[in-house]
């Protein structure tokens, strides 16, 4: 489905269809998580999870930015294929 992107006061916005935001019990004012998947040129939207008891906000970036440094790595080795990178 092709979108278009605009602009919203001082916003640069993407509309989402309704059938989408359906599916995953989203509305008005729910949180999402936005994120950039370089390799495969695409944003990804998604439902904003809940923040675990006890995990701080400098623990999550640290876990996000080693994720993001060693994802070639990690897809191998969840592909059951250590020696792909």
């Amino acid at each position: 489905m092709r979108r278009r992107i605009f602009r919203w006061g001082n916003s640069i916005v993407v509309s989402l269809p309704g059938a989408f935001l359906r599916v995953l019990n989203l509305q008005e004012g729910s949180e999402v998580s936005i994120s950039l998947d370089k390799e495969r040129g695409v944003i990804v939207v998604a439902p904003a999870t809940k923040a675990l008891a006890g995990v701080d906000a400098e623990f999550g970036r640290q876990v996000a930015q080693f994720i993001e440094e060693y994802r070639p790595a990690l897809e191998a080795l969840a592909s059951g294929r250590p020696g792909d990178s």
